[in-house]
């Protein structure tokens, strides 16, 4: 089994249903990361996962190389083996992570001098270490290295991330096309990242740029990190604008249940978001009747389903009043239980909007999440 992706169905709003397939099954798209930061979803056994349906999950280039390093996962058999996870897994570059870390990173055209977080021992990360990490890790789908900055940015800096973005898009397809040639195979999908902050020229000058590179995917970064949502929206339509429309669209980073519609009318196939499983673990549930702050004491006797409408087996068996027992005593379980229903909420929303989109009734279905979450959290 290889690599493909088919769009099955397209709403009139831009909205694509589809499958991707990769060599560790199909995924049916528009798709949600539950995300495995150091090759683990927090709170989560991925027996678990497994039962909520995930065919996917992200996992991080920067925290597994550090820690056990990408050359044991691969002695031990790659990520897929290391972690016991059968389905498909993408790994980030490890470039928001090096770049969140302004006190301890040095950016060159060559790639990024950073200190450990853990030891403060010294690493170079450049295009091409970044993808030799992630093809000894196994991931099906690799991100390139690209430089991200922080929002607002002036113009000039923007405009110099986006150059050098394509560079070391450019470096990291050479180099992972070449090692294909000599291997005979393609081992993973090369997923290139359009930078340019909220500016729509630059957005769509680093659309263009890496179209002439020809990557399998493309996703969109450098969103949804504090700038209003109809922003992320704008800057969003503008690349997805200008990519094929037979490559899967990743948006980055995103987001809001209320949200995610929105950015699948927009033509994004795949998003990620930490959101579902650290809400959990600070006892806000996310319903089917908007957010739920479970440590309330109005729920202290409340006897009812975490969400009445929800089919999980946290709220088939649980109350609401066990919960927040739970969380007062301190208890792990709390957030293990939390972070099952909150995920299921995520990939059973996603079932919803390809649903949607199969009846054309996503317009419908946004308006209705955007309604329901307009209320500030129970």
């Amino acid at each position: 089994m290889g690599f493909s992706f088919e769009v099955a169905k397209t709403e009139l709003s831009g909205a694509r249903r589809g499958v991707l397939l990769t060599p560790h099954g199909p995924v049916e798209t528009p798709f949600f990361m539950p995300v495995g930061t150091q090759a683990s979803v927090k709170g989560l056994r991925n027996e678990a996962l497994e039962e909520l349906g995930a065919e996917i999950i992200l996992s991080n280039t920067y925290h597994l190389y550090l820690r056990p390093g990408h050359e044991a996962v691969r002695k031990l058999g790659g990520l897929h083996r290391f972690m016991s996870w059968p389905r498909a897994i993408l790994t980030d570059s490890g470039g928001f992570q090096v770049f969140s870390l302004s006190e301890l990173r040095k950016v060159t055209d060559e790639g990024v001098r950073f200190r450990s977080h853990l030891d403060g021992s010294e690493h170079m990360l450049t295009p091409e270490k970044a993808a030799e990490i992630q093809l000894a890790l196994g991931s099906d789908i690799a991100m390139v290295l690209d430089e991200c900055i922080e929002t607002p940015a002036p113009r000039d800096k923007a405009e110099a991330a986006v150059g050098r973005t394509a560079r070391w898009a450019g470096r990291a397809r050479k180099y992972i096309l070449e090692k294909a040639s000599r291997n005979g195979e393609l081992e993973q999908w090369q997923f290139g990242i359009v930078q340019g902050a909220t500016f729509a020229d630059l957005r769509r000058a680093s659309a263009r740029q890496l179209l002439e590179l020809d990557f399998p995917g493309y996703a969109v970064g450098g969103l949804a990190v504090g700038e209003p949502h109809s922003l992320t929206c704008e800057m969003t339509g503008e690349v997805t604008a200008l990519l094929p429309r037979d490559r899967p669209r990743y948006l980055m980073g995103v987001g809001k249940p209320e949200q995610i519609a929105d950015y699948v009318a927009l033509g994004v196939d795949m998003m990620d978001c930490v959101l579902p499983t650290r809400a959990a673990r600070h006892a806000c549930l996310y319903t089917s009747q908007g957010r739920v702050l479970i440590k309330n004491a109005r729920y202290a006797m409340d006897q009812r389903p975490p969400d009445p409408n929800c089919s999980c087996s946290v709220c088939r068996r649980y109350t609401r009043a066990y919960l927040r027992h739970l969380f007062a005593a301190g208890e792990l379980t709390a957030a293990i239980l939390a972070t099952h229903h909150n995920v299921h909420f995520y990939l059973d929303l996603m079932r919803q909007i390809r649903e949607a989109i199969e009846f054309g009734n996503l317009a419908n279905f946004s308006s209705e999440m955007h309604a329901r979450y307009a209320v500030g959290p129970a």
